[in-house]
């Protein structure tokens, strides 16, 4: 552990927004699983429980107009109503009880879904006020590595709490977690700004007004397309595991948990490391880079020897933070806080709604082609986007401003620009 995550745990709102992220996501993480197991045990249908994961996701593609909320309100107060909200919501499972009442476990996780694009749009706005600029990439590395120890530890409690207990009380520990996140939220020390102050437009027109800034801006949108590039490749080559644990390995479909277990030692330690690593190279490299190293641990998979499947899976969980960490820590450095929550929703639309389509279309894939094809394929693609990005920051190019937010290049050589109708005044 590095001085840079000493001094992250030390600084009072760090911890208390990281202690809010992991008791919500350790919830969301158990809920998930059980939702699906209890689904199965009252309908008997796979497809189904598998439209648990479905309605979490879906709400990812509004991700851009969720966010727009967190621009209008103050991000501090939201997140706690909305957590207090979403506690709330979890108690609806309470009342399922046969086949015919699992549309309410649906509805719920929809509604969790809407809250949890929400609470990320809030959260990574609220961070640039909350968590000193110097911190930042060793917090949401932090972060990073906090989401990925919660699904290795998380679905297993929940399982077990789902067996002895049943489903209504995964319920209400998802319910209590979201209480205490909501607690640690209110906690937090920060002065914010009124957003109230300042002219409201047409809600699309302020949602268009993120996503145009994200994608105009040189340095924010090659690090949020290599993010997205990254987590649709790995869930390309995810649903190629089965296959390969047979066709390849010869082995039983359980050993996936060693490789899941691998993957995710190697994203924590990504995770960890990812602070320090930023502090001695450009984002982009450092992006490139890790895209690189998953790229490789990606084509290690088609190899039919073992040493070399279990060093790529590490591999995979080592580099796959990389992108995502650089392209948030950047968002938050180079976005003028009245745009934080619309872009910081935009980007996480770009890293992580094609992700459900990319496992889709795996799945149809595998199928009808040898699982090498797509792993090569997946494998070849991730190379070829970090060497993409790599180049890409040898040649920046100018920024396009929007013709309501003046951008700059860089918010560590100039003031972040105001739009010229805000008449709000900093705290």
């Amino acid at each position: 552990m590095g001085w840079g995550t000493l001094r992250v745990l030390r600084d009072r709102n760090a911890g208390l927004y990281l202690g809010g992220v992991i008791v919500s996501g350790f919830g969301d993480s158990a809920m998930l699983l059980a939702a699906g197991i209890w689904v199965k045990t009252l309908t008997g249908s796979n497809s189904l429980a598998a439209l648990v994961g479905f309605c979490l996701w879906l709400p990812s593609f509004a991700g851009p107009a969720i966010g727009t909320l967190a621009d209008r309100l103050r991000r501090r107060p939201l997140l706690v109503f909305t957590s207090l909200a979403l506690a709330a919501v979890m108690t609806a499972p309470l009342a399922v009880e046969s086949r015919g009442d699992i549309w309410v476990l649906f509805a719920v996780l929809t509604l969790v879904g809407t809250g949890g694009v929400l609470t990320d749009a809030a959260e990574t706005a609220l961070v640039t006020a909350a968590v000193p600029s110097e911190l930042r990439g060793d917090f949401n590395g932090l972060v990073r590595t906090a989401i990925e120890s919660m699904k290795l530890v998380a679905p297993l409690a929940g399982a077990g709490l789902f067996t002895v207990w049943g489903g209504p009380a995964v319920a209400l520990l998802d319910a209590v977690t979201f209480t205490l996140a909501a607690v640690a939220f209110g906690l937090l020390r920060v002065r914010e700004p009124r957003p109230g102050a300042r002219r409201r437009r047409a809600w699309t027109a302020e949602t268009a007004e993120g996503a145009r800034y994200l994608w105009r801006h040189p340095a924010l949108r090659p690090l949020v397309l290599a993010g997205g590039t990254a987590m649709v490749l790995s869930s390309l080559s995810s649903t190629a595991t089965y296959a390969m644990l047979d066709v390849g390995l010869h082995r039983p479909p359980a050993f996936a948990g060693a490789l899941t277990a691998l993957q995710g030692a190697g994203s924590m330690a990504g995770g960890l490391a990812a602070g320090a690593l930023m502090r001695r190279m450009p984002e982009r490299t450092f992006a490139a880079a890790g895209l690189a190293l998953f790229a490789l641990g990606v084509l290690a998979r088609a190899t039919p020897w073992l040493p070399a499947v279990l060093a790529g899976s590490l591999a995979i969980g080592l580099g796959l933070p990389c992108p995502l960490v650089a392209a948030l820590t950047a968002v938050q450095r180079e976005t003028p806080d009245e745009l934080l929550g619309r872009v910081g929703a935009t980007a996480n639309t770009l890293l992580y709604a094609p992700t459900g389509i990319a496992l889709l279309v795996g799945a149809g894939t595998v199928a009808g082609l040898d699982y090498r094809v797509q792993t090569v394929t997946a494998g070849g693609l991730g190379l070829a986007a970090a060497v993409a990005l790599f180049g890409a920051g040898r040649t920046p190019r100018p920024l396009v401003a929007s013709p309501r937010v003046a951008a700059t290049p860089s918010a560590r050589d100039a003031p972040r620009p105001t739009p010229p109708d805000a008449r709000r005044s900093e705290s």
